[in-house]
């Protein structure tokens, strides 16, 4: 049976002191001139329930204070922080780290040999002053896609006011908690505990991290088999075409990259079809190259066509409120084409004036209507002089002209 902090018996020396909590960068808040209180012996460990050092601080304006809630050694045995119990390294759960990782929890469960694991652990940690956890783990490509890079101030939020939500707080805007109305009490995220998320158990916010992570997007390759080119997007200035084939010449022969400075992107070109499954699937949401990630999708190759065929024309589906066709005209006006409705009409030269002594019969059609003389079938009409093919090229017919 674990020991108390009361106890007389108890060996002090086990007790552990510090100078400074072991934290992440979103429990430490962004004031740089924050202020610590801090309590020797303050509490016992939530998990081992040895006697440590407890620091208390205030991250920022309107969040709560917060404090440790481990000893630094159980916090160095898993590399989570001492408030939060997240992995210091990605910001994500214990469980959804060592399912990445597949890393094995060998903690005991028992008082007694979970003491006794502590103080070999402790004299390990001590000679090698580093942490076991996830230290010296290779990345992971789960935890590339889920871990948070950017500290997330909103998690230090006050706790809700009680009496807000009982209709009774008096305070108003001088109280320092949030005035909102709880979550469902069924909701598994309202219900967490400290020792489940350090061991990695039964933790509703890993169960649903490792849910968003099944149901994210796959890059899938187009049906086209002739397209062999990535597209690698977000570049800045330091990034060359020799750092992208340094990363890209491990999934096969490279043809040519093609470097689009100005909009910030490059085409990777591969020889063979399945060099570019290969380098999208290796690199799809875990390319990072100096520090800067990378978008990575399908291209189009130099030699494919810019666009597909057109589909074959199908009718379209009546506008509603349109006014209706204009009527047909009558037959006469077509028969003549006044108007130039006939499809078939063939253009004929401009006509300047009939033969002289021609008459040419009336045409049908609304009396009053002007209509253009069309002469008959057959007979002879004057063309302009240039048009004319027996007066080109005649010195003669010029000087009769004149």
């Amino acid at each position: 049976m674990a020991t108390s902090l009361g106890a007389n018996t108890y060996n002090r020396m086990n007790w552990e002191t510090s100078d400074f909590p072991i934290l992440c960068q979103t429990c430490l808040g962004d004031n740089p001139y924050m202020r610590m209180i801090r309590e020797t012996y303050g509490k016992e460990c939530t998990i081992c329930n040895r006697p440590f050092t407890v620091f208390r601080w205030c991250p920022g304006a309107k969040m709560r204070y917060k404090k440790t809630e481990v000893c630094q050694t159980c916090a160095k045995t898993k590399n989570v922080c001492q408030t939060c119990l997240l992995d210091l390294e990605y910001g994500l759960p214990v469980q959804v780290r060592d399912a990445a990782l597949k890393m094995q929890d060998n903690i005991p469960k028992s008082d007694v040999n979970r003491e006794y694991y502590q103080q070999n652990n402790e004299a390990a940690l001590a000679k090698t002053g580093g942490s076991s956890g996830a230290g010296g783990k290779a990345p992971n490509e789960l935890l590339m896609k889920l871990a948070r890079t950017t500290p997330y101030y909103k998690r230090n939020r006050a706790h809700i006011c009680s009496f807000w939500v009982k209709g009774e707080c008096k305070r108003g805007e001088e109280c320092p908690y949030r005035h909102e109305m709880p979550t469902d009490p069924n909701d598994p995220l309202a219900n967490q505990n400290i020792k489940d998320r350090y061991y990695g158990v039964d933790d509703p916010v890993a169960e649903k991290l490792l849910k968003r992570a099944a149901d994210m997007p796959k890059l899938t390759p187009p049906t086209d088999k002739s397209i062999t080119t990535v597209y690698v997007g977000g570049l800045d200035a330091n990034i060359k075409e020799q750092d992208l084939r340094d990363v890209f010449y491990q999934y096969g022969e490279i043809r040519n990259i093609n470097m689009v400075t100005k909009s910030g992107c490059a085409f990777v070109n591969f020889s063979q079809r399945e060099c570019a499954e290969k380098a999208v699937q290796g690199a799809f949401n875990k390319l990072i190259i100096k520090g800067r990630r990378l978008k990575i999708l399908w291209g189009r190759g130099q030699g494919a066509p810019a666009s597909k065929p057109q589909e074959e024309a199908r009718p379209l589906p009546p506008v509603p409120g349109l006014p209706p066709s204009l009527p047909q005209p009558p037959p006469e006006l077509l028969a003549h084409d006044f108007f130039g409705l006939r499809s078939d009409k063939v253009p004929q030269p401009p006509m300047l004036r009939a033969v002289a002594g021609s008459v040419l019969p009336p045409l049908p059609g609304p009396a009053g209507l002007r209509m253009p003389l069309i002469p008959p079938p057959g007979t002879h009409v004057i063309h302009y002089p240039s048009q004319d093919p027996q007066r080109l090229g005649t010195n003669k017919s010029r000087g009769n002209d004149n």
